[in-house]
């Protein structure tokens, strides 16, 4: 390390003495938007350094140039020459908030959490509602696991700005990492019309609990269903284990003794891959086993635009006369955290990770419509409600036509 500095320090005196009468016709600002340049566009840290180190001599109380030559030694893996030159323009501008705010990034990210914090704080005294500063703040303090502090300064951060979108991702992963553990209660209510061969509803109660770790999140559920004038119980698992920054994945399994309430077997795997563009893809299949295996193909893409969550999915179902398919287009737009949000969705046939309508797959042809929304509330940090609503209309046989209501309500506590 101090072979590098050693020899960008030579570097930098020949090029000064190299080029010394064309930048002493130089302003200190234009060698400035100069060394701006050789960093940003050329991506050549060196040559960025001794033009900020030249207009520095030229004006050596400008503290815009005395902090971005503190932060190419930061990048540049230089800690101590960044502490030396950062520490200096703090010193004479106790004021500045990038200076500040360049200290605790220089701190946080060589593990000087203390230190960091300490900076965030001054910076703090004279600009108290500074969006950067505490968006800082609050990410030192969930790495020092102070995570009820980090998650005040995370929400008001939010209630100032709700398009904060670093914000609202800290606020989740701090209520993860705070309260990894979830349990959960729903009911489902199913009303059918006359037309159908029978029209008892269907009545469906699920507890789950999840958990979520460094590697993913693991969810376990039982659920219970009186359907047909039976009831049964299933038991399901589900997992979303992380592969790399790119990729994740989602599987689940289940086992029911209780066909036709619900099937015996149920499993499912898809592979997402986060693209450029806050782009989303999704390919996987679903399997659901009745009197017979019934294999389902899906495929989706999704896409975030500020408060926004758009996502176009299909299923495909291949059997021996051909292959049907059914689109879903689903809406969310956030409000707060990722547990807060309105979402609608619209769409045809039946999705086999619904968990109330799932059993009806065991009928290949049926044909469907539907329309659903959903209303999802986060209440004191820990606690999350749901209520949602779906129409389906059902294609029951040449001419005849079934309309189907979903109530469904629910309740997680974290913990």
């Amino acid at each position: 390390m101090k072979k590098r500095l050693f020899l960008i320090t030579l570097l930098s005196s020949f090029f000064v003495s190299y080029h010394v009468t064309a930048q002493e016709q130089l302003s200190a600002d234009e060698l400035f938007q100069q060394a701006r340049k050789a960093a940003f566009d050329k991506k050549n840290y060196p040559e960025a350094i001794m033009l900020s180190k030249e207009a520095l001599r030229k004006s050596p109380d400008y503290p815009d140039i005395g902090i971005f030559l503190g932060r190419l030694y930061t990048w540049s893996h230089f800690a101590d020459s960044a502490r030396e030159q950062l520490s200096d323009v703090l010193l004479h501008h106790p004021d500045n908030e990038d200076a500040a705010g360049a200290l605790t990034d220089l701190e946080y990210w060589n593990g000087h959490d203390t230190t960091a914090l300490r900076y965030c704080e001054q910076g703090l005294q004279y600009h108290p509602h500074s969006q950067g500063l505490l968006l800082k703040k609050a990410r030192i303090l969930n790495h020092m696991r102070e995570y009820h502090q980090a998650y005040t300064i995370a929400n008001d951060l939010l209630k100032i700005n709700p398009k904060n979108a670093e914000a609202g991702s800290l606020a989740e992963s701090i209520k993860n990492n705070g309260s990894p553990n979830k349990l959960g209660v729903s009911y489902d209510y199913v009303h059918f019309s006359k037309n159908y061969p029978s029209s008892t509803p269907w009545q469906l109660v699920s507890i789950d609990y999840s958990r979520s770790t460094k590697a993913g999140s693991i969810i376990g559920w039982v659920n219970y269903a009186n359907r047909f004038k039976m009831n049964g119980i299933q038991a399901e698992i589900n997992a979303y284990p992380h592969i790399s920054k790119i990729f994740y994945c989602y599987l689940d399994a289940g086992y029911s003794n209780n066909l036709p309430v619900f099937p015996t077997w149920r499993g499912g795997f898809s592979l997402y891959a986060n693209l450029p563009g806050s782009f989303e893809g999704e390919a996987g299949f679903r399997y659901l086993y009745f009197s017979t295996a019934t294999w389902i193909y899906t495929a989706s893409v999704g896409k975030y635009y500020k408060n926004w969550w758009f996502n176009l999915r299909t299923y495909l179902i291949p059997d021996n006369s051909g292959l049907s398919n059914s689109y879903t287009l689903t809406t969310r737009y956030y409000f707060g955290g990722a547990d807060d949000y309105i979402a609608g969705a619209i769409g045809t046939g039946i999705s086999p990770d619904d968990k109330a309508n799932s059993i009806q797959l065991s009928d290949k042809k049926l044909m469907a419509k539907k329309v659903s929304v959903e209303y999802r509330r986060t209440f004191h940090d820990l606690n999350i409600w749901y209520i949602s609503g779906t129409y389906i209309q059902e294609d029951l046989s040449v001419g005849t036509k079934g309309n189907q209501f979903d109530i469904g309500i629910g309740y997680q506590r974290r913990f």
